[in-house]
């Protein structure tokens, strides 16, 4: 287990699906590798981030490597109806095209045992609206990097009010022009600097206390 801990932080991808492989045939449960290696391996790396010792790269690359962990046991875990934390749903919202920090953010939450709904690049307010509907998450997170496209977050939540669903999902948003009064300012109920405070938010939802 600490080996494939060690392989996810380095970004060994092809290294950690093998280990991944190997645990699984000597028995070890895959809720166990989950939880005692795949998300420890990941919270570091979101440690090392926020100290500065990771960059965007690194993150990427430790991501990758536990995508291919993941592709081993998600199989594994449907045959034995096993669930994720909760559903939420990410996108880039519309007119904009920059995925980088959106896809920091799919990387944090699936480190920790969410199960993810990208919307993609320029998602429009129907799009959450219908994500929404669809796939009933505990909450949508946008992401915006230009500042004339972040008023497409406020034209979403209101989307969501008028669809009678604003209640049932929490919002998070984020990106280089986004502040904290912003979010206050269209009704966002939490705003994130970077990928591991959007992770820390979405276990606060699962606490229920967030």
């Amino acid at each position: 287990m600490e080996k494939l801990k060690a392989m996810v932080k380095n970004g060994k991808a092809k290294e950690a699906e093998a280990a991944t492989r190997e645990l699984l045939a000597k028995k070890v449960a895959p809720e166990k590798i989950l939880q005692e290696a795949l998300i420890p391996a990941m919270d570091e790396v979101g440690d090392l981030f926020q100290k500065g010792e990771y960059f965007v790269p690194e993150m990427l690359v430790a991501a990758r490597a536990m995508k291919q962990a993941m592709s081993v046991l998600r199989p594994v875990f449907k045959e034995k109806g096993i669930q994720p934390l909760g559903k939420v749903v990410l996108g880039t919202v519309k007119g904009d095209l920059h995925d980088i920090g959106k896809n920091l953010v799919v990387m944090a939450l699936e480190g920790a045992g969410f199960e993810v709904i990208d919307l993609g690049v320029d998602a429009g307010p129907e799009k959450f609206v219908d994500a929404v509907r669809a796939y009933q998450p505990i909450a949508i997170g946008m992401s915006a990097l230009l500042t004339t496209t972040m008023m497409s977050m406020k034209d979403t939540v209101a989307a969501l009010k008028s669809a009678g669903i604003r209640d049932k999902v929490k919002v998070m948003i984020g990106g280089a022009p986004i502040r904290q009064e912003f979010a206050a300012e269209i009704g966002a109920d939490f705003y994130g600097r970077d990928s591991v405070e959007a992770r820390n938010f979405a276990r606060l939802i699962i606490q229920n206390e967030a």
